[in-house]
């Protein structure tokens, strides 16, 4: 189930951020060791459910029973003349593979269009992580070009491919 993050879900996402440690190192920020307790997603559960009540953001899990399999976030929103945002996501080591993450993508992409009456939505891979590129695909969003150092990856400044669709 694909659902908006919720303030009881702090230990559920420790549990989950803790079991995928090593699976996500090599693809996210180096993070605090505090992240990784149920104080820090709690802090981390606040600052976005501040983001979704000013609209910037819709911070999402993907939910089997009590445990988490995966989040996927759009972030970044900017209304006006752009109506854009940033989609992020991650999928438990265990999930992989099974399309659960590219039926999140496409569940996200529909919100992002009925009900935040988004055009667009961007998203930027490592440019070795052809799986989620995969999912990218298959939802429709093409690859744009390369930014050259563009986010702190692992604790280095990594290129990324640049993904669109629009919706």
């Amino acid at each position: 189930m694909l659902r908006p993050v919720q303030e009881l879900d702090a230990r559920a996402l420790a549990e989950a951020f803790q079991r995928n440690r090593t699976h996500l190192a090599p693809w996210e920020p180096i993070r605090p060791e505090t992240f990784y307790t149920v104080h820090g997603q709690r802090e981390v559960i606040t600052r976005q459910r501040g983001e979704l009540a000013a609209g910037t953001a819709l911070p999402m899990v993907l939910a089997r029973g009590s445990s988490i399999v995966g989040l996927l976030t759009l972030s970044s929103i900017v209304r006006g003349a752009f109506q854009n945002a940033h989609l992020g996501y991650w999928i438990d080591q265990a999930q992989q593979g099974s399309g659960v993450m590219t039926a999140a993508v496409a569940a996200a992409a529909d919100i992002a269009k009925a009900v935040l009456n988004l055009h667009r939505l961007e998203a930027a891979t490592l440019v070795h992580n052809t799986a989620s590129q995969r999912v990218l695909e298959k939802n429709g969003f093409e690859s744009y070009g390369t930014a050259r150092g563009y986010l702190r990856i692992a604790g280095q400044w990594q290129d990324h491919r640049l993904f669109q669709r629009i919706l």
